[in-house]
């Protein structure tokens, strides 16, 4: 019995100190929250300028889910921001493309290909508002046979995803691979 007691204890502590962490959103409000992490020894420089880089090249696993690769990219701009870093000095560059393409349809593209809205325009708005710039395979538009109509207002059209990507590599950002 003591056994048994000491566990729920021990449970109940535990439960106490997850309860008492903040999860936090300082950059993209409603996406990507993070928990602070106080008694971190490796933190991100407030004092640096980040160039960072992003491919995503898959889309939701179903339609009517959010694409967890760019919920993944608010989740980076708010683990900047918990750690110290300015918005001002964070600089992201989304690259889409491959099955992506679909999650940056417009919801009248999206809704005739898929009969319903789509789920991440709220998030590409809250993104590109925090500063992210997006870009699309021209590519994968014409394979696709898709127009700059067919997709949300915030994203730009590039010549390819594999241009963009050197590009900005040259330019120093450092790329992650969101696949």
């Amino acid at each position: 019995m003591t056994k048994y007691l000491a566990s729920l204890l021990f449970l109940l502590g535990f439960s106490l100190a997850q309860a008492q962490q903040n999860k936090v959103n300082p950059i993209v409000p409603s996406f990507g929250s993070v928990w602070e992490i106080p008694a971190a020894k490796e933190k991100p420089d407030p004092s640096m300028e980040y160039k960072i880089l992003i491919d995503i090249t898959n889309a939701a696993d179903k339609p009517d889910t959010l694409n967890l690769y760019l919920e993944a990219v608010a989740t980076l701009l708010n683990l900047h921001g918990a750690g110290g870093v300015p918005a001002k000095n964070i600089h992201a560059v989304v690259v889409i493309h491959k099955m992506a393409t679909f999650s940056i349809l417009n919801n009248e593209t999206f809704r005739k290909k898929f009969k319903m809205d789509n789920p991440n325009l709220a998030l590409i708005k809250e993104l590109s508002d925090a500063g992210v710039k997006f870009f699309v395979c021209g590519q994968n538009l014409i394979r696709g046979k898709l127009t700059d109509a067919d997709i949300a207002p915030e994203v730009s059209v590039a010549t390819s995803a594999l241009t963009t990507l050197t590009t900005y590599q040259l330019k120093g950002y450092a790329l992650i691979n969101f696949k």
